[in-house]
């Protein structure tokens, strides 16, 4: 039986063992907002090519999944070239994989409402043995579990536990009602409790503020707002933020508020298993002026000066990883924190913002991290190639400038995944620079232009 109260394991830099499980994965990547179409729409057109996404999964799920006989079920074709560097270069294994478009899976989920087992089967990846394995995916839909009760298997995680473990109002209420610190929010049941949250937080001193849906992801289910907020403004903020129910009205944390001097972004690694938690890496988050994910890096300078900071930081991961496995959740996470400073360096009470119950844009490198160069420093950025290449002149480029990682090494980039351009060629890479300083990462990073010779540009995750 689990644990109603499983211990709890705080080793940065050490990867846990996760799970013993065979797995067959499904890169469900467009069901994160939980039947949130309009969320998912936005997804697609503000990311783009979302379908690619799923192969940042090769070089990890077999560090995921122990099992024998992995299967990962993608939504497009990976990079030939890119599979051969993982096996070739780095010494990896990656899992057998299928490929089934969003639309397929979509209509198995339509066919779980009013089809038969058969049509399911008829519409799944050929797949000869299923025995033994467990169904996951990055989030746990009434399409996976129709996938796998077609089988006789189960989901690593139930449906409920999925949706709870992502809603910021419920992890808002846990650490409230714990005593734990969280942003100034005014809940706002309907759109028409929106003039009056915002005006009562222009009133407590804050110049912005962000109205925040349940389940959100990437950027999407949040819309910032400049205060005092105009009526036009308030107008724009989209109904599909009100999809899941109640939103949450913030105030926004930013120099020159309350005492505010400086803004980090810092996050925990952690995994959540049915006997245990552990915590695995403190990352911190690369972010836009609009404040979109961009890349991570770890560990970060001041956390490792601030031993307090630290300390209170996985404190409260700890118990937010504790009511997440209260929840049903099982699998990896990301709990991701702001934390003000103050004139004099001091830092505020490290506040949880959000808690994503899947895997993230943070566990695909800090997993390679750890498990390739576990006492070393990682960063990890979005590249985009306007030129469009090709996948093996990429790598033949990281190779030519003596960058291309080689397990074993102790600096170089590794290029995690690839995604195509609509025309052929790539259009943008998920790169991670390793190495034993974060110095010496930025630097890769910073010169990669200049020795590629290849035009890039920084891109959201």
């Amino acid at each position: 039986m689990p644990c109603a109260t499983p211990p709890l394991l705080a080793v940065p830099g050490s990867l846990p063992d996760f799970w013993p499980h065979r797995v067959i994965f499904f890169a469900n990547l467009r069901s994160l907002f939980f039947g949130n179409n309009a969320e998912t729409d936005e997804l697609c057109h503000t990311v783009g090519n979302v379908d690619s996404y799923g192969g940042r999964l090769l070089p990890i799920l077999n560090v995921l999944f122990r099992g024998s006989g992995n299967i990962l079920v993608l939504e497009c074709e990976p990079d030939a070239a890119l599979l051969r560097y993982f096996r070739n270069r780095l010494g990896l294994k990656p899992p057998e994989y299928r490929v089934i478009d969003h639309r397929t899976y979509q209509e198995i989920g339509r066919l779980a409402r009013s089809g038969t087992a058969r049509d399911i089967e008829a519409r799944l990846p050929a797949i000869r043995d299923w025995s033994g394995a467990v169904i996951d995916g990055y989030v746990t839909d009434s399409t996976l579990t129709a996938i796998a009760d077609t089988h006789a298997l189960r989901t690593l995680c139930s449906p409920e536990g999925s949706w709870r473990g992502n809603n910021k109002l419920l992890l808002h209420t846990f650490l409230e009602q714990s005593g734990l610190p969280v942003f100034e929010t005014i809940i706002a049941t309907t759109p028409a409790d929106l003039p009056g949250a915002l005006a009562a937080l222009h009133d407590r001193g804050f110049r912005r503020a962000v109205v925040k849906a349940q389940i959100g992801a990437s950027g999407i289910g949040l819309r910032r707002v400049d205060l005092p907020a105009s009526s036009a403004e308030i107008a724009r903020i989209p109904a599909m933020l009100f999809h899941e129910g109640p939103c949450l009205v913030q105030g926004w944390i930013e120099p020159g508020v309350n005492d505010v001097a400086a803004i980090r972004s810092p996050s925990v690694q952690l995994f959540v298993g049915d006997d245990s938690i552990h915590l695995y890496d403190l990352t911190e988050q690369i972010l836009s002026r609009d404040s979109i994910h961009e890349g991570n890096e770890a560990i970060p300078r001041f956390l490792r000066r601030d031993a307090a900071l630290k300390h209170d930081m996985l404190a409260i991961t700890g118990a937010a990883a504790r009511w997440l496995h209260a929840q049903g959740y099982r699998g990896p996470g990301s709990a991701d924190f702001v934390v003000a400073f103050d004139r004099d360096g001091r830092a505020h009470p490290p506040i949880l913002c959000e808690i994503n119950a899947r895997i993230t844009g943070a566990t695909y490198p800090a997993v390679l991290a750890r498990l390739l160069a576990p006492a070393g420093a990682w960063l990890m950025r979005n590249i985009r190639f306007p030129s469009a290449p090709a996948g093996t002149a990429i790598l033949q480029a990281l190779d030519t400038a003596d960058l291309l990682y080689r397990r074993g090494a102790a600096t170089g980039l590794l290029p995690i995944n690839f995604n195509p351009h609509p025309r052929g060629g790539i259009a943008k890479a998920q790169l991670l620079a390793l190495a034993p300083s974060l110095r010496e990462c930025r630097q890769m990073i910073d010169t990669l232009p200049d020795r590629l010779h290849l035009e890039i540009t920084h891109d959201r995750d």
